[in-house]
């Protein structure tokens, strides 16, 4: 066999609809073969009983930008940065990561626009290269009431690594910031405004929003659909809302902050997407709909791990143990065939013939998850 080419065995193969005792072959990084029962051939690696699942797809996470400035003005070489950002992914069990990367921002003095180019140069350099352990794509979160959202985006838009776009609107009276209450509270204090200073800042805002929005949308979702990139919305709140997103062919519906919305998106048809921290923590930090009281109801589809990302693997096992939660198959698929499904990833996601061999073991101990092995197109990586 190449140095790639293994027999994993003695194994429980999570599958799209079944756990079964078995053996997986896999051969130049594709999994060649779905055996029940063990390998009796030399050299197969004795799994221990321990689960198989697939390498887990991560659609959303801004976890690359704590690398890139770990310390309030303090900026990190962006190789090293994005390298140290991959590393932590394998550890998580996340074999395909769309590091989402803003474009506009409310802050004009924060690092992530002076970051922008530098997080998506070093993030194709280590990907093309060969340096990084996991399938790295991107992800630009298109900040839709910012002046120069548009101009950065089509900047961007012809990146090969490019497979994600999502619309947001944080200006106040808009989707996460409805209540204007809950907007004061939180710029005041994220940037510590005074009250008149903060008067002016939502003044300017909403200007921005009024004038831009609604073009910026359709503008960058004609962009995306004559590239064939995935659209998603952002903090969706209510039925008008959802049919304004289906409206811009929308596909997956980030952060519903209402059961309204994100029933009405799941209806029809897109795929609501939770954050994992929501899961883990027992709740939404910003005070919106629990995850959990989504799958619930049936409509949660994808995880996210945001901005924790070992909280992946934890929320998929939670929303398997929790009572009118998913079955572990159903769960496993939260995070990694829903989001393959959604970008239009047809050869990675489930434990399948023919398919890459991403792939993650992992041994439950008092009920928690461990990683023990990791492996990204056959190669192991964690």
């Amino acid at each position: 066999m190449g140095a790639n080419d293994q027999i994993l065995t003695n194994a429980r193969l999570v599958l799209e609809d079944d756990i079964v005792h078995g053996s997986l072959v896999i051969k130049d990084g594709m999994i060649m073969a779905v055996e029940r029962g063990l390998s009796t051939l030399p050299g197969a690696i004795d799994c221990a009983g321990d689960l198989l699942i697939p390498g887990l797809i991560e659609l959303h996470t801004d976890n690359m930008e704590k690398y890139f400035q770990p310390r309030p003005k303090v900026s990190w070489p962006p190789r090293s940065a994005a390298l140290a950002h991959d590393a932590q992914m394998a550890a998580s069990g996340i074999t395909t990561v769309f590091d989402a990367v803003s474009i506009g921002d409310v802050d004009d003095h924060g690092m992530r626009q002076n970051a922008l180019h530098q997080m998506v140069e070093a993030l194709t350099e280590i990907n093309r290269n060969g340096m990084a352990r996991v399938d790295h794509r991107l992800h630009l979160r298109c900040e839709v009431c910012h002046p120069d959202t548009l101009a950065r985006f089509q900047s961007l838009a012809d990146t090969p690594e490019l497979g994600l776009v999502s619309l947001m609107d944080h200006s106040p009276g808009q989707r996460q910031f409805a209540s204007f209450d809950a907007y004061r509270v939180y710029y005041k204090g994220k940037h510590g405004f005074d009250d008149a200073s903060l008067d002016a800042f939502i003044e300017r805002q909403q200007g921005f929003s009024a004038q831009y929005s609604s073009a910026y949308r359709q503008a960058i979702s004609q962009a995306c659909h004559e590239r064939g990139l995935a659209l998603a919305s952002h903090d969706d709140a209510t039925v008008e809302h959802v049919a304004e997103s289906l409206e811009y062919g929308t596909k997956v519906a980030e952060f519903p902050t209402t059961l309204e919305a994100a029933k009405a998106s799941h209806k029809n048809g897109m795929a609501v997407m939770m954050g994992a921290p929501n899961v883990v923590r027992g709740g939404s930090h910003s005070g919106n709909i629990a995850a959990s009281e989504l799958v619930r109801h049936g409509v949660l589809d994808i995880l996210s791990s945001d901005y924790y990302p070992a909280a992946l693997l934890d929320a998929v096992f939670q929303i398997a143990a929790m009572e009118g939660g998913y079955d572990l198959p159903r769960a496993v698929a939260c995070a990694s065939r829903n989001p393959a499904k959604a970008v239009g990833f047809d050869d990675r996601g489930r434990i399948s013939e023919g398919l890459r061999a991403d792939l993650i073991r992992v041994r439950e101990v008092n009920g928690h998850p461990l990683v023990q092995r990791v492996w990204c197109a056959g190669k192991q990586v964690h």
